[in-house]
């Protein structure tokens, strides 16, 4: 079968497509041929050599794919043959709270993703998609997705009426635009470029910011919640946007820590967070139980996510370079 490795860290170049033995399913598992895979900041920066913890070499990445099961191992019930279906971030994390067993294996990370034609995984640790999405759509949805779903709904609560400050338009902030407006919420978005506004506000956005044009864009956004400040802030820019989020959330309010595309790790101020009360909280994606309850709001609202483009397994660097670029809007999807 086709996949791709990663041979060598520091450089897009370092993934290379290579052909190897297709898998069998052991007990308890299941193979499935992946349709389509969806790429997340943490699949780049893992190929430059910027995110921490230790790899298997030549480790196959991305965390996301979705395909149908064409076979199971023995004891395997969950899942049959011809299901069509997306394997969880974290294949051990069922329900319940986080703890360190759970998330001590991720896929494409500690180890093999699912950029390959065929991937035996635990059948426990699979989701059936909603009957409306497509392989491409479904791919897009056990990382960037579940991850909003956490922010807003298991760890923040939300309500109807609350405010909702989503930064960017990346894959997380899209699906937290859908999902919150979908459950009743306001959003805000902001970004760069106008023109990514435009389009955010087609999905329902309620106001946006550009952030290059308000430096110290926590005073439009201020203005925008009449002087209160949001409810729930989906943080993914770290060090240098956190600031500006701890300003923007009202008192009491919640903020999710998920991203660290400025750089660096978002560390809280501890006097603002206890003078303002703010539940802060790192967002590691979600369990089996948030993704399928998550898929039943996407499939009562027929909710499908925003693909930016869709690449053919051949191009998968070219898809990494492109979301490098940063000039994507929702998911970036490899075809295969």
């Amino acid at each position: 079968m086709r996949a791709i490795e990663l041979q060598k860290t520091g450089s897009i170049e370092g993934w290379v497509q290579v052909e190897r033995p297709e898998p069998k399913p052991g007990p308890g598992q299941a193979l499935v041929r992946i349709r389509a895979v969806s790429l997340n900041y943490r699949d780049l920066f893992i190929a430059l050599g910027r995110y921490p913890g230790s790899r298997p070499s030549n480790l196959i990445p991305a965390s996301d794919g979705a395909g149908e099961v064409v076979a199971v191992g023995a004891g395997v019930t969950r899942v049959k043959p011809g299901d069509r279906v997306a394997p969880t971030f974290f294949q051990t994390w069922t329900d319940g709270p986080r703890t360190p067993e759970k998330v001590a294996h991720a896929l494409g990370g500690s180890v093999d993703g699912v950029l390959a034609e065929y991937v035996a995984v635990d059948a426990e640790g699979l989701v059936h998609l909603p009957e409306h999405l497509s392989f491409e759509d479904g791919a897009t949805l056990p990382c960037a997705a579940v991850t909003a779903w956490n922010a807003l709904v298991p760890e923040g609560g939300l309500a109807p009426g609350q405010t909702v400050l989503a930064q960017g338009t990346g894959g997380v902030s899209i699906f937290a635009l859908q999902l919150a407006r979908a459950l009743g919420a306001r959003v805000i978005i902001t970004s760069s470029q106008d023109a990514k506004l435009e389009r955010a506000k087609g999905l329902g956005a309620d106001g946006t910011v550009n952030y290059k044009q308000h430096p110290n864009w926590e005073e439009p956004v201020l203005a925008l919640t009449g002087g209160q400040g949001v409810d729930h802030v989906l943080e993914v820019g770290g060090a240098e946007t956190l600031p500006h989020s701890l300003r923007a959330t009202r008192p009491g309010g919640h903020i999710s820590l998920i991203g660290m595309l400025s750089g660096g790790v978002a560390k809280p101020d501890p006097a603002t967070v206890e003078a303002k009360k703010l539940n802060v909280q790192n967002t590691y994606v979600g369990s089996r139980a948030m993704f399928e309850d998550m898929n039943r709001v996407l499939a009562q609202h027929r909710l499908k996510p925003v693909i930016d483009r869709v690449f053919p397994f051949e191009q998968a660097r070219e898809a990494l370079r492109h979301m490098e670029a940063g000039a994507h809007f929702g998911k970036i999807v490899i075809k295969l």
